[in-house]
């Protein structure tokens, strides 16, 4: 070890004959280095992050299954169908279809898996939507509106005749099912869902409802169309209350509108595939919309004809065109109708109170329409 003199460093056995201001600075860049590092290691991180996430993206579905009745009602889904618009609207994805009688079979299965969009009527979609406490199905567009009629033996003319009656509906806890309990209570009768009661209500198949009412042990129905029509014109039934009379379009802005038929979709399905359900929204606005724009003969001969393949057999002429005649095809779901459909099927006994707030999903349906807004008068997404 030496001495130093004035200006020179001093050097001791191990150390580096560096000067400390020097190595100060050796250390911060040093330091910075490693900060720098970190950082980019944290950029690289998020990069691979955000690749990730991209690559996650939901990718569209192998197969969607529809389900629908053979009704024309839901001529939507038939003209969807039998034109190719929603086939062509999914692209790659596969369109299966399947038809039901009724609506609470058309919720079994879409609950179950086994088809993952389904045309129905509000009623069975509330219910459903109420007893998964709001995590089974969304409603995301309207089809149709008005098509309802309670029709009855030509020797019933006022709501006093039916007392002791027997009336028929397609399905219990089914839209028509809940409007005619509905109806009957505001006319202070009272009806039990096992049948019992001042009237009887009998749940039954629309087509076996018709051989009943022709062999007389039917006194009448609350019927969708074609049904309605099909027991005036070829049973001689005469209507005793056309339901658009009951809806004064204080809810929704519409007279004489309530809903029918809306298009809805399990909620797992949406989560996963959104991408197919806002196709499935653009073939089904193109059905809308080609069934509102075609000319009479043609739009007939095609509802006919999807008819035939669904129901198996085409409509006479004069039921078409009367059942034409009553329904209105839209993609309004006329939301703001479903709190009185909710608390009739509370006074009917086939729904519980619930909480319908969410049941709406419209957001992709105005995305697709790109024109004013639907609205989900409250009770979701719009």
């Amino acid at each position: 070890m030496t001495s130093s003199k004035p200006g020179m460093t001093r050097i001791v056995a191990g150390e580096s004959a560096v000067p400390t201001r020097r190595r100060a600075v050796e250390a911060a860049l040093a330091i910075g280095l490693v900060l720098l590092i970190a950082v980019g290691a944290i950029v690289a991180s998020n990069i691979s992050r955000n690749t990730g996430a991209q690559a996650a993206e939901p990718a569209p579905a192998a197969e969607l299954k529809l389900g629908y009745f053979g009704n024309v009602t839901h001529a939507p889904a038939l003209v969807g169908v039998k034109k190719g618009f929603l086939a062509d609207a999914l692209g790659g994805t596969k369109l299966s279809t399947e038809t039901f009688n009724a609506g609470p079979a058309a919720i079994e299965a879409l609950n179950a898996g086994a088809i993952d969009a389904a045309y129905i009527g509000p009623n069975p979609a509330i219910n459903s939507f109420a007893k998964s406490q709001g995590q089974s199905v969304r409603v995301i567009a309207g089809a149709a509106a008005g098509g309802a009629q309670l029709v009855v033996k030509p020797g019933i003319t006022s709501a006093a005749d039916l007392r002791g009656k027997t009336l028929a509906t397609p399905q219990l806890g089914g839209t028509q099912d809940v409007a005619l309990r509905a109806w009957l209570a505001k006319q202070g009768y009272k009806t039990n869902v096992d049948g019992s009661g001042d009237v009887a209500i009998n749940p039954t198949d629309n087509a076996q409802t018709l051989k009943l009412f022709q062999d007389g042990k039917l006194d009448g129905a609350w019927l969708p169309e074609p049904w309605a029509s099909r027991l005036v014109l070829q049973a001689g039934a005469k209507v005793l209350v056309d339901e658009k009379d009951l809806w004064d379009g204080s809810a929704t802005g519409k007279p004489g509108e309530f809903p029918t038929t809306v298009l809805i979709v399990n909620q797992k399905f949406a989560a996963d595939h959104p991408d197919n359900v806002r196709a499935l929204l653009a073939g089904h606005a193109k059905s809308v919309a080609w069934l509102n724009a075609a000319p009479a003969d043609e739009k007939a001969a095609l509802i006919n004809e999807a008819l035939r393949e669904s129901a198996g057999a085409a409509l006479p002429a004069d039921v078409l065109n009367r059942s034409l005649a009553n329904i209105t095809f839209t993609l309004d779901p006329l939301a703001g109708s479903y709190p009185k459909l909710l608390q009739d099927g509370i006074d009917a006994g086939t729904t519980k109170k619930a909480d319908i707030n969410g049941l709406f999903d419209l957001s992709a349906l105005n995305q697709v329409t790109g024109g004013g807004t639907i609205s989900a008068a409250g009770l979701g997404q719009d």
